[in-house]
C-alpha cells in the first residue's frame, strides 16, 4: 500500500481507550499515533496497548487543537456521527491522513472539525465505542486501499490470489535505447526476390 497513516484521539479520558487505538493502529500499519487535549498515561495505556505501539510508533501528544502539526499533504480526517459526514463505505481514503476521533461521550471539537478536511462516519444507528471505531475505519482503508483478491460472487474465499504489481520499464531508458538502435521493420514493399 502506498501512503501513510496516522491516527489520534482529542479529549480522550480514559488511557485504555486510547491504549486500544494505539494497539489497533500498530497492527494496520500506522506510522504515526497522536492524542490532542487528552490526559493519556502510557503506564495505564498500556495495559491495553498490549504491543506497546508507543515504542514502535512515533507518538505526539499535542496539549490543543492550536498545536496540532502534521506534515505537509497529511489530510486530516474526522470521524464522527454528524448528518453532514460521509458514510465510510463511500469515502475514498486519501493516500496520506490522519484519523482523529473524539471522546468518550463526546464528539470532535469544532476548533478540530474545522482544521479537518474530510469527515466520516460508521453507517451505525447510534455511536460504538471509540477504540471499535478505530478499527472499523483502519480495516475499511486497509480493505480498501490493500491489494487483495475480488470477492467472490459466492460465500467463501477467493479462489484466486491478486495479480503482482507490473512494473514498468524506466521510460528514458527506453527513449535512450530507441535513439541509440532504432528497430528494424520489415518493408513488405521491399522484397528483394522481386528484384
Amino acid at each position: 500500500m502506498r501512503g501513510y497513516f496516522g491516527v489520534g484521539v482529542e479529549g480522550v479520558s480514559k488511557a485504555m481507550n486510547a491504549g486500544a487505538i494505539f494497539r489497533t493502529a500498530h497492527a494496520f500499519g500506522a506510522s504515526f499515533v497522536f492524542t490532542v487535549a487528552a490526559a493519556y498515561e502510557r503506564e495505564t495505556g498500556a495495559r491495553a496497548d498490549t504491543s506497546d505501539a508507543v515504542a514502535h510508533v512515533p507518538f505526539y501528544g499535542f496539549p490543543d487543537v492550536d498545536a496540532l502539526l502534521l506534515p505537509e499533504r497529511c489530510d486530516l480526517v474526522a470521524v464522527e456521527l454528524t448528518d453532514e459526514a460521509v458514510d465510510l463505505p463511500s469515502f475514498r481514503h486519501p493516500p496520506n491522513a490522519a484519523y482523529v476521533l473524539g471522546p468518550e461521550r463526546g464528539s470532535v471539537s469544532p476548533d478540530l472539525m474545522a482544521r479537518c478536511d474530510h469527515v466520516v462516519k460508521i453507517p451505525t444507528g447510534f455511536c460504538v465505542n471509540v477504540g471499535v471505531a478505530a478499527a472499523i475505519v483502519l480495516y475499511d482503508r486497509v480493505n480498501s486501499l490493500g491489494r487483495f483478491a475480488p470477492r467472490p460472487v459466492r460465500p467463501g474465499g477467493p479462489l484466486e490470489s491478486p495479480d503482482g504489481h507490473a512494473y514498468g520499464g524506466p521510460r528514458l531508458r527506453r527513449v535512450e535505447r530507441f535513439r541509440q538502435d532504432p528497430p528494424a521493420f520489415d518493408n513488405p514493399w521491399d522484397d528483394e526476390s522481386d528484384a
